[in-house]
């Protein structure tokens, strides 16, 4: 009885705090969407797929307060974020 309580508290968390588990920084230059909605906090897919959209039309993204220009994101997001975004070659961070 104890494992399966413990079982069905691990399931509970997995599904309904995704950004408990996020992965390490994501390059969101390169990132598809599914990546960036998994390693940003407060970003889902519909976000993460903005992002992309975003970067299509506008080219990369040279600075990750750029972020804030997509619907949706803004500076508190960007900031919650700063540790896990990466702009690759697309330097500086600021």
């Amino acid at each position: 009885m104890k494992r399966l309580t413990s079982l069905i508290v691990f399931f509970s968390l997995l599904f309904t705090a995704p950004g408990a588990f996020a992965t390490g920084p994501v390059n969101v230059n390169e990132a598809d969407a599914q990546s960036l909605s998994r390693a940003l906090t407060g970003v889902g897919l519909s976000r993460a797929e903005a992002i992309v959209a975003h970067r299509e039309q506008h080219g990369p993204f040279t600075s990750v307060h750029q972020l804030t220009q997509v619907p949706g994101i803004g500076p508190r997001t960007v900031e919650q974020n700063l540790d896990r975004i990466e702009l690759g070659s697309h330097t500086p961070r600021d």
